[in-house]
């Protein structure tokens, strides 16, 4: 699977999720999302954080910029359906581990899931308030006790990385950060429409659903400058 630096930050380009999901498992990765604000806003701490790991195009903007490097047979892959495309793929030969959210939120999260993959392995879950080292170290002996084959984070971008690596450390998994995904899995954050995703207009769904974003995304104004520059 081929990657390429985009402001320094390497990013793979798989031809499909399957492509990617099975790298990950084969390597033991921790898959990060990649989109234009990480490639824009990239600081040396963030770039050396995610070329660490698989970095993977979750946004338009970096497929575009994939593409624009010469990698045409690229596929956008947005974090919140990756997580749930592993479940769908692996549940009835691996076990999970969730972390993350408030507890009613991952609570729910792993109802549902229990609910919509019959015989799903949730080995064990908490919350994403993880306010002590104590509770960290806490944390990493029930995922080593555990054992799990897979572990998602959803606590946001760099806190859910760096706590993955640290993980990792102690236990090899297949890891990857969700963000806010608990919530869009149910309901409790609503996405998109499937015409505006498909359409590659999410961004501008958010928009229009929450004018307050523009500050946030007038940045992506200045990377599709950049990108239309060659500056990436």
């Amino acid at each position: 699977m081929k990657a390429k630096s985009l402001n320094g930050v390497m990013t793979y380009a798989p031809k499909s999720r399957n492509e990617l999901m099975q790298y990950a498992f084969d390597h033991h990765k921790i898959m990060v999302a990649v989109n234009a604000e990480k490639i824009l806003h990239a600081t040396n701490d963030s770039r050396e954080l995610i070329n660490r790991n698989l970095g993977y195009p979750d946004g338009i903007g970096a497929v575009w910029a994939l593409k624009k490097k010469g990698i045409k047979t690229v596929v956008k892959i947005p974090g919140c359906e990756l997580w749930l495309d592993v479940v769908r793929n692996y549940y009835k030969t691996k076990s999970f581990y969730l972390v993350g959210g408030k507890q009613a939120i991952v609570e729910a999260t792993v109802s549902q899931l229990e609910s919509e993959f019959e015989g799903i392995n949730i080995c064990n879950f908490r919350d994403g308030y993880i306010k002590t080292e104590a509770e960290e170290l806490a944390l990493i002996e029930d995922i080593k006790k555990h054992n799990p084959d897979v572990v998602f984070v959803a606590m946001g971008s760099p806190k859910q990385e760096s706590l993955m690596e640290r993980i990792q450390k102690s236990h090899q998994a297949v890891y990857q950060g969700l963000g806010g995904s608990f919530d869009v899995y149910i309901g409790h954050v609503k996405r998109a429409p499937n015409w505006w995703v498909k359409n590659n207009m999410e961004w501008t769904y958010r928009l229009l659903s929450q004018p307050s974003r523009i500050k946030r995304q007038i940045h992506l104004v200045r990377f599709f400058v950049n990108l239309h520059l060659n500056r990436y």
